[in-house]
């Protein structure tokens, strides 16, 4: 074989001319899981049943039973309140517990107002929104939870002041760790993907799939759990308090350019 026949090189592009440096991307997005990321609710999910039941042991299970009936409501076989009804059903019916759909609807009622009693803000998630507004980041909500509930949450303990959007898993049709719903955010607020960050307390829905739609994808790891192997291209970071550190390492400029 003649190799310097079958040997092309680029026009103008000497042999030994490294390749251009890789430059980190700027960031202008943020985005944020609600649920025991900003708002302590697993803290008051099980607060809430432990007083109806008697019983602080049923969290595992509701989590189970509301990830079924949440998958529902993605895929437009049932609205939220027809969701939440049924899942407080099954729930009960797991538990022994038979009542009727009066006694259902009193026990979810009951639910609701003890949980959105007991809503509380991580002690670190004003200093960061803070931060990443000044900073010029644009933020955005990024829930598969109920969009009325949602919502009200950011009302009721003061952060919608700080969001340019909300996404709901179930208004969408689609949710995390779909790349649609990161994508559409992404492209709700004007940015790439690789413009853009998502933090979340869940390594997979959250963290992993944020990364593979092209995002950085951050786990908080609240509670530091050694026992997850963590894959490669995801973050880890403790708190909210760690975040400004880890994307101004990330990225070579934060925030969006100001009109001229």
């Amino acid at each position: 074989m003649d190799f310097a026949r079958t040997l092309t090189l680029a026009p103008d592009t000497p042999f030994n001319t490294p390749a251009d440096p890789w430059t980190p991307p700027s960031l202008r997005l943020v985005c944020l899981d609600i649920d025991d990321t900003l708002i302590d609710f697993t803290a008051a999910g099980r607060c809430a049943l432990a007083t109806l039941l008697g019983r602080a042991d049923l969290w595992p299970l509701w989590e189970r039973v509301t990830d079924r009936h949440t998958a529902l409501v993605v895929s437009g076989e049932l609205d939220y309140a027809a969701a939440h009804f049924r899942r407080t059903q099954c729930f009960l019916d797991e538990l022994g517990v038979m009542v009727d759909a009066e006694h259902v609807s009193g026990f979810e009622k009951r639910r609701k107002e003890l949980v959105r009693r007991s809503w509380r803000l991580f002690g670190d998630v004003l200093p960061c929104l803070d931060w990443l507004r000044a900073a010029g980041v644009r933020l955005a909500a990024v829930t598969n939870a109920s969009g009325g509930h949602q919502r009200a949450k950011l009302t009721d303990l003061g952060l919608a002041r700080f969001f340019d959007h909300v996404a709901i898993a179930g208004e969408l049709g689609v949710a995390k760790p779909d790349p649609v719903m990161f994508h559409s955010v992404c492209a709700t607020l004007g940015c790439s993907p690789e413009e853009a960050a998502h933090v979340g307390d869940k390594l997979h829905t959250d963290a992993v799939g944020a990364r593979d739609a092209g995002l950085e994808g951050v786990w908080l790891d609240r509670g530091g759990s050694d026992h997850e192997v963590v894959p490669e291209g995801v973050h880890v970071i403790g708190g909210l308090d760690e975040l400004p550190q880890l994307l101004v390492s990330e990225f070579a400029r934060i925030g969006v350019p100001a009109q001229r």
